[in-house]
Order: structure tokens, then sequence, then C-alpha cells
């Protein structure tokens, strides 16, 4: 029996890996599907380490108990709290990981037994590409962090720059000289997408909140309270109170 549900989990995995390649590259032939090339978005995702996915499922409530910081320092917070989780706690992260690890490696397995020769060789020269993207990028931010000059402008981006300043400069001239007619479509266009931001910043904020990324979405500012007939006539006793204090020391003052 456990011969036979592990073949099925192992046909399970094959069926998964060939619907993914087939979602991948739309509607078409199977044929037409692997003659092209293979992406490693395509390809399984590698699991979180057991750190990491202590992140992931602790940083809500992280993120409740310490509303007033920001999310630099709730990871440290959080990276201190790992520090000193018992060793019990953490290998219940850490089992979890292993499991998905194995998971993944069977996953990649059934994933490249499907791909052809020139498919294999196309992945791992993208993986490549992507590598050292990665490593170019980490190292042009350490020299932009050490004030490295910036590279030499050729004559051809000078030209550039030099003419694109002044076609602004053109056209803000121009919109300065239209009149308030000549604005109005602009003006309601501008209102218009306005509007759309506002309502897909709705949106986009209340799916942050379900993923636990509060700290994505903007701070509402409250605005200062008005003040009500009852607050209105406390102040009125205060102020009647204090000119009647300067009448008296006028008075005062005449008498001697």
């Amino acid at each position: 029996m456990a011969g036979v549900l592990s073949l099925l989990g192992r046909a399970a995995t094959v069926v998964t890996g060939t619907q993914r390649l087939l979602r991948a590259c739309g509607v078409g032939s199977a044929e037409k599907c692997f003659s092209r090339g293979i992406s490693t978005y395509e390809a399984p995702k590698r699991p979180l380490t057991a750190y990491l996915r202590f992140l992931v499922e602790n940083r809500p409530v992280f993120k409740q108990k310490n509303p007033e910081i920001n999310s630099k320092e709730l990871l440290k917070k959080m990276a201190g709290a790992w520090r000193e989780l018992p060793a019990s706690q953490k290998q219940v992260y850490e089992e979890a990981s292993k499991t998905e690890w194995q998971r993944y490696e069977k996953e990649v397995a059934a994933f490249k037994a499907q791909l052809t020769p020139a498919q294999a060789a196309a992945l791992k020269e993208e993986r490549s590409r992507q590598q050292a993207k990665r490593r170019s990028l980490r190292i042009k931010r350490e020299l932009t962090v050490l004030g490295k000059p910036k590279n030499p402008r050729n004559a051809f981006n000078i030209f550039v720059s030099e003419k694109f300043k002044a076609k602004i400069k053109q056209l803000n001239d121009t919109w300065q000289k239209l009149s308030s007619s000549q604005k109005q479509p602009y003006m309601q266009l501008a209102e218009d997408d306005k509007i759309r931001y506002q309502n897909e910043m709705k949106l986009w904020e209340a799916k942050m909140i379900q993923l636990g990324r509060e700290d994505l979405v903007r701070s509402r500012k409250k605005k200062p309270k008005k003040k009500t007939a009852e607050t209105a006539k406390k102040t009125e006793p205060v102020k009647a109170s204090s000119r009647e204090q300067k009448v008296k020391l006028k008075l005062k003052k005449s008498e001697e």
C-alpha cells in the first residue's frame, strides 16, 4: 500500500510540473510548449529557511505589539527574539523547513526530468545571467555607499540632457500662457487620475494589511478635534475670569 501511495505521489508531482509548464506556454500544443526555452520563474520556488519562516509567521504579532517602530527596527527586534528563542521552539521551524526542502528537491527533480537537453542548457544560462545581474547590482550599491564618483557623460548624453531641459522649459512657458478654459481638460484628467489612484491604493493597502505588511500602508494623521458646545462652555468661564483679573489689576494700579 505504501508503495502504491508513493507512486501516486510521484505521478501527481510530475503532472503538476507538466501543468505548470503548459500554463506558462499559454494556449497551444504540447510540442510547441516544449520547443521553446523554459524560464527559471517556472521552476519550483525555493522554500524559506527556519529563520525566514519565523519572521513571516510572527511579523504581524510583533507589528501589533510595536506599532510605533519602523520596519528596520522591527526586524532588529524580531532577530533578537529569534536568537533568544529556546532550541525546542526553534526546532519546530527547522523541522518544517526541512520538510519543505525535501518536497522542493523532489519537485526540482521532476521539473528537470521533463526538460530537453537544450531547455536544460537554456535554463542554466538564464540562471547564470540572473546571478551575474544580482552580483552587479550588489557591487553597484556598495560603490554608491562608498561614494565612488559617477562615470563621465559622453557628448551625446550631454546634448540630450540640454535639449531635454530646453524642451521642458518651453512646455512650461506654454502651459503658463494657457487660459483657464484651455487648462480645464487637463485639470479634469488629473482629477480623474487622482480618483483612480485613491481607489487602487485603498484596494492595495487592504491587501497589504491581509499580508501583514502594515508598514507599507500610508499613515493617517489624526485631524484636530472640533470644539463641542460643552468644551466651549468650559473655556468661556476661564476666559471671563482672566479678563476680570486684568480689570481688577488696572483698577488697583489706578487707585495707587
